[in-house]
């Protein structure tokens, strides 16, 4: 099951965090993303993928060393539609963070120095669609399928954030 099957399924989920407002508080959020830029809404998707594909690492660095546990709970200290540079601190050291925004320059065109101002914004968006799938009730608590899924468990490398949320835009269209 895909990533964005698995955000779905969150939605359906009263038992999960998942639901229709939380997926279109970051739909927008990408849409502001694209209009206080100035930047193309597939530019910012590719960011988003970029940056998602290092969190992806840095989650799964944190669960090898740390565990399940303390994964989710640093998603879900994280998750957000506004900027926080505490969270893109928290995954990626400052070497990182300039890797990404070059690899973002280079795929999209976009300015580095833009790509690394977008971090604080992309990086809690990004942990946000993870948490879809924590439990409502107690998020430190059970399995987060969401989190799971973007992690790749079952190790098929069919990960991919950006494709989530253009998936998540068009079904919010529906």
């Amino acid at each position: 099951m895909g990533l964005f099957d698995q955000i779905l399924g969150a939605v359906a989920n009263p038992n999960q965090q998942g639901n229709l407002g939380q997926l279109g508080s970051i739909v927008n959020t990408v849409q502001q993303l694209s209009s206080s830029t100035g930047a193309d809404p597939s530019a910012i998707q590719s960011v988003l993928s970029i940056v998602g594909g290092q969190v992806r690492s840095a989650l799964q660095d944190k669960q090898a060393t740390d565990g399940n546990e303390a994964t989710q709970n640093l998603v879900s200290q994280y998750a957000g539609t506004s900027g926080n540079p505490q969270a893109v601190n928290s995954l990626f050291s400052p070497e990182i963070q300039q890797q990404v925004a070059e690899v973002a320059s280079q795929r999209t065109g976009l300015d580095a120095g833009m790509v690394q101002q977008l971090l604080p914004l992309a990086v809690p968006l990004v942990l946000k669609c993870l948490q879809s799938g924590a439990n409502a009730q107690n998020p430190q608590a059970g399995e987060n399928p969401v989190l799971n899924s973007f992690l790749d468990a079952d190790g098929d490398g069919d990960v991919d954030i950006a494709d989530a949320i253009q998936m998540a835009s068009r079904y919010m269209r529906q």
